[in-house]
């Protein structure tokens, strides 16, 4: 008794499914919430990189 395996569809880079709006659209939304979150880290850095190096510098036997 030999069981049949379903056959499997491979696809090829050229048929790879189009974003959907929906999908691009949060892709965006995404993409603004990171530049944001990445220009409010640089700004601190600009302000308080020292202060921000230290808090990370071991003690002891940390």
């Amino acid at each position: 008794m030999r069981q049949e395996r379903p056959k499997r569809h491979d696809r090829s880079e050229d048929e790879a499914p189009e974003p959907t709006p929906s999908g691009q659209d949060r892709r965006d939304e995404l993409d603004d919430t990171t530049d944001a979150m990445l220009d409010e880290i640089d700004d601190v850095l600009e302000e308080n990189a020292a202060e921000f190096v230290r808090s990370y510098i071991q003690k002891g036997g940390e």
